[in-house]
Formats: C-alpha cells, sequence, structure tokens
C-alpha cells in the first residue's frame, strides 16, 4: 500500500509544522483534518490569533478542528467519524490515549532532537545551550510516556558556531518534512522495524524542559562560552535578557541579547559596561567579555549595536545586574 492510500489526521500547531503540512498537501497526500489548538487573543490589542498550522489549512481548504479538550466527548466522536487510518503529530500538545491509539495504524509525532537525548518542550534550545555539535530529528510511534515511543526515523543535522535556535530550527524544519514522508511510506508499506529507545544509547541522557523567564536571565558571574552558548540557544526567542541597574544601585529596565560573542581575557567585574559610544558594547564576565552586537531595551525596538549607541550616549552610567 501507498502512503497516499491513507487516510491521515495531521496535529499540529507553529510553523515548524507547517513545513511538513504542505509536503503531504502538495505530495498529494489524503489529509482527512488538521487538529490544531484554538484561537486565542495575544499581542497588545488582544486580536484573536490563529495558529500557523490553522492559516495554511484553511488556504488550502483542509477541514480544521479546535477542540479546547481533547478528551471532550464531542471531539472524541468528532475524531472517531473521520475514520483515520494514520495520526501524524508535530509540535502540539500532549495527547490522550483515545485520541492517539484510535487511528487504524496508530499515530507517530516528529520530535526536534534525537530521541533519547532532549524529550520534553524545547530540544532546540537546550541542544544549543548545552554547546551540542550535533541535533537532528526523529520520528515516533506515540505511547504513553512523552517522547519514549519506538523510534522509526533520525536524521542528523550540525550544529555550526554560528547557529542559533533560530537557523537550527529552520535546519530541522526542512528535514523534519522529508522524516514525515518517509515514515509514512514505511508505516504504509509495513517495511519497518520500530527500535525501542532503551536500545538506543548508554549515554547520559538531558532533558528538554520548557524554559521559562529566569532560565533566560544572564549570569555574569559565568564563564564566557556558557553565557554565549545561553545567548544563541535563546535568539531569537524567547531570548536572554539581564536587568539594567545604575551605578548607585537603582533598577533601570531590562536588555535583552540576541547577538554576541564571547572574548576571553579578564577586563573588569563581572556586570560592568564597556563602550567606546560608537560601536562597541561589552559586558565583562568571569573570564572575559561578552560582545554585544544586537539587542532590546525594554519596550524599545531590536537594533544593532552601533544603532543603540547613537541614541543612549550614557550606557555606561549603568551596569548589568549579577
Amino acid at each position: 500500500m501507498s502512503g497516499k492510500e491513507l487516510k491521515i489526521v495531521f496535529m499540529g500547531t507553529p510553523e515548524f509544522a507547517v513545513h511538513s503540512l504542505r509536503a503531504l498537501v502538495e505530495g498529494g497526500y489524503n489529509v482527512v483534518a488538521v487538529v490544531t489548538t484554538p484561537d486565542k487573543p495575544a499581542g497588545r490589542g488582544q486580536k484573536m490569533h490563529q495558529s500557523d498550522v490553522k492559516v495554511y489549512a484553511e488556504s488550502v481548504g483542509l477541514r480544521v478542528l479546535q477542540p479546547v479538550k481533547l478528551k471532550d466527548e464531542a471531539f472524541v466522536e468528532e475524531f472517531r467519524a473521520l475514520e483515520a487510518d494514520l495520526g501524524v503529530v508535530i509540535a502540539f500538545r500532549m495527547l490522550p490515549e483515545v485520541i492517539w491509539s484510535m487511528p487504524r495504524l496508530g499515530t507517530f509525532n516528529l520530535h526536534a532532537s534525537l530521541l533519547p537525548q532532549y524529550r520534553g518542550a524545547a530540544p532546540i534550545n537546550w541542544a544549543i545551550i548545552n554547546g551540542d555539535k550535533v541535533s537532528g530529528i526523529t520520528t515516533f510511534m506515540l505511547k504513553h510516556e512523552i517522547d519514549t515511543g519506538d523510534v522509526i526515523e533520525q536524521v542528523k543535522v550540525d550544529i555550526t558556531p554560528e547557529d542559533n535556535a533560530g537557523t537550527l530550527h529552520d535546519k530541522l524544519m526542512m528535514v523534519g518534512k522529508d522524516a514525515v514522508l518517509a515514515t509514512i511510506e514505511k508505516i504504509a508499506e509495513g517495511s519497518y522495524t520500530a527500535i525501542p529507545q532503551d536500545e538506543m544509547t548508554t549515554e547520559e541522557l538531558r532533558g528538554a524542559p520548557k524554559i521559562f523567564k529566569e532560565d533566560c536571565r544572564i549570569d555574569w558571574n559565568k564563564s564566557g562560552d556558557e553565557i554565549a552558548l545561553l545567548i544563541r540557544g535563546l535568539s531569537p526567542y524567547p531570548a536572554a535578557w539581564s536587568p539594567l541597574y545604575t551605578l548607585n544601585g537603582e533598577e533601570s529596565g531590562s536588555m535583552k541579547i540576541f547577538e554576541a560573542e564571547f572574548v576571553a581575557g579578564a577586563s573588569a567585574a563581572p556586570g560592568t559596561i564597556l563602550t567606546d559610544w560608537k560601536k562597541e558594547l561589552e559586558v565583562a564576565c568571569a573570564d572575559g567579555k561578552i560582545v554585544i552586537k544586537e539587542l532590546q531595551l525594554a519596550g524599545k525596538r531590536r537594533m544593532a549595536t552601533e544603532d543603540f549607541l547613537r541614541g543612549m550616549r550614557d550606557i555606561d552610567c549603568y551596569k548589568m545586574s549579577l
């Protein structure tokens, strides 16, 4: 049997999932419905925001389901009526068993790491923050414990020194769509052997928990390498940040840092701001300085350091909070 003969239900929310959905549609696969998150208010105007998956799905005429609760009886019956052969999940909510077990051939997930490493909500960010040189994607069959199902496909992707969370996201998104199509064909043909994750590695496993605001705060007492990796791993979103203080100790807003590099060699007390008031903006850390290239003050637009310095002539009167 060909994968194009299967009735597929696609479940996802962000841009990362859209690339694979588009590949299914343009490849002629039979997507009988798309399940995504409900519209919700966002931004200063609290306008209703639709998920990236919904926007694309409606643009190509796919049926869209937006359940508030995945165990709701009405949704479960609506899902059952689809008579799906296969479920495909990418960057969606945790599914109840009543949903993921319903398709005739099961449900598989595309995850942005080389499982069993980096199970959790933020695998792309944590791979860079931890200084990994290789990342990748995995497709696996869903089961009870999150991100633990048997593996079907894996593709490795190098993490270069220039990569941040945004560029790695895009690399994994591109290889992910091909892995999704390959996985569907293997399942349709029955020509695969899923590998249990506990048979795949003897390395110490690292998790990828959800990232909160305090996880993004820079500790200037840390080494420059650690700080530079944190900045890369959180750029462009949610972004590493640091409170700003005047030299007499009064808090004065905060700064997000999107791009920076580490230069070794102790120069001043950690948190000290150094500048030439023209192009250079540096912050001292434990073993050198972080050279900031792109930043954003709270309530202001994101900008290059040179542009920032033209409007902030007294930046040397501040320091970063430790």
